[in-house]
């Protein structure tokens, strides 16, 4: 049997990743018709807290030596990410699991925008005319001034804006922090978060079916965790980070198999112009790496004494 390269390790792991968060938000969907959210979130969060705990501890990166400022930036990191659960699953259930995801699909091209704005990173206009494009699509996807647009398709915009400040953080906190930590730490902000919120809401009991997809999202969200950081460590970014897109077709899947539901016409055309757009951003950004480290000088050479 021929050994798969490092790339197509990468890009299974990522397609992997991505179906195993999709499945979680499905089961999320699913779990919203007999519990209130913040219950479901409280429940999943400690049993992703407890599972990540386990696994940081049995591969040794449960740390807590870390910098202030590593620890502010992943307190930033967690805020964002509480922010965009709340957000991001009130819109899933209050709309089509495929047009969420869609929506979310622009993710690669607000985290690019972001970059250039706050980090200073340098984006072309080759870049900036797709990322143009890419919120075109979005638009299409949202129909604002249409029946079709909601409050709750702000609460998606609004888990778009989340997760890009999650995603510009990351990249600032030091790369000796173990990636277990930071989803720890973000596992443990949202629970507390959530808790704060059932406090308010009647809790529901659980049958059979309720439970079963309570865990079926733990699992799921803590394969994906597990999954997604594998993908970033395996083969080239180029190659892999395109791959997330795949997320989207088992959206589309589940949207029809599960929940008997199919995007219409402009969504799908949105869907396709932002995934479009983000996989030229995604390859136009690996080849400029390429090319930086092409033309970068040799290293000299060290005289021996």
């Amino acid at each position: 049997m021929a050994q798969l390269s490092d790339n197509m390790r990468g890009a299974l792991l990522m397609t992997g990743a991505m179906a195993a968060f999709t499945f979680n938000d499905a089961c999320m969907k699913a779990l919203g018709v007999h519990i209130p959210l913040f219950q479901a979130l409280v429940l999943r969060g400690l049993g992703t807290t407890i599972l990540l705990l386990i696994l940081a501890r049995r591969m040794g990166q449960l740390r807590f030596d870390l910098s202030r400022e590593d620890w502010t930036l992943i307190a930033i990191r967690t805020a964002a990410e509480a922010g965009a659960a709340w957000l991001f699953l009130t819109a899933l259930n209050n709309m089509s699991i495929a047009s969420v995801s869609a929506i979310l699909q622009s993710l690669p091209l607000t985290v690019t925008l972001a970059s250039a704005m706050f980090l200073g990173e340098v984006v072309g206009w080759r870049r900036l005319l797709a990322i143009m494009i890419g919120f075109g699509g979005v638009l299409l996807i949202v129909k604002p001034g249409t029946d079709a647009f909601t409050i709750h398709s702000l609460y998606a915009l609004g888990s778009v804006i989340c997760v890009t400040i999650r995603d510009v953080v990351v990249r600032k906190i030091s790369k000796s922090v173990p990636s277990l930590v930071v989803s720890l730490a973000a596992a443990i902000g949202v629970t507390l978060f959530s808790a704060a919120g059932a406090a308010f809401v009647q809790w529901q009991p659980m049958g059979l079916l309720p439970s079963l997809q309570l865990i079926g999202a733990t699992l799921f969200v803590v394969a994906g965790y597990i999954l997604s950081v594998s993908s970033m460590r395996v083969g080239e970014i180029g190659f892999v980070a395109p791959f997330r897109y795949t997320s989207l077709l088992v959206a589309l899947i589940l949207g029809v198999v599960v929940f008997g539901s199919f995007p219409d016409l402009l969504t799908l055309i949105g869907a396709a112009i932002v995934v479009a757009t983000g996989v030229f951003t995604l390859l136009r950004e690996w080849q400029l790496r390429q090319a930086g480290r092409r033309s970068a000088p040799p290293p000299r050479p060290v005289a021996r004494l």
